[in-house]
């Protein structure tokens, strides 16, 4: 895409398959500039907490990294469900048991907020 219009391009270090919902998006004119998809997801990111910050919704050290590394594994995997949470970098931080923990409740929720917020 870089050879057809270079200024509407956001260059990438690595490849990642899922830059190709952004290639995709743009090819549909959904989008105007291609924006590797990890970026445009802490872009979003970004914005999500800020907006969580404003409401009054503040987190926990523990909960921000938690929510870092699920915001990470959307941008590979293009959205996070409970599953998951059996592979690394969740089972290594202690797994759905410890992220149900640091949420209570809140998890489930929390989840399909994220991937509307950050997928969409």
């Amino acid at each position: 895409y870089e050879a057809l219009d270079r200024s509407k391009v956001r260059g990438s270090g690595t490849r990642v398959l899922t830059d190709l919902v952004s290639l995709v998006r743009v090819a549909l004119r959904q989008e105007d500039e291609l924006v590797p998809y990890p970026e445009l997801v802490r872009e979003r990111y970004r914005a999500w907490l800020l907006s969580q910050g404003n409401a009054g919704r503040l987190f926990t050290e523990e909960q921000l990294a938690w929510l870092e590394r699920i915001r990470d594994h959307v941008s590979a995997s293009l959205g996070i469900a409970v599953d998951d949470f059996e592979y690394t970098p969740f089972r290594e931080a202690g797994g759905l048991g410890k992220a149900a923990q640091v949420f209570g409740d809140d998890l489930g929720p929390l989840l399909a907020e994220l991937n509307e917020v950050l997928v969409t």
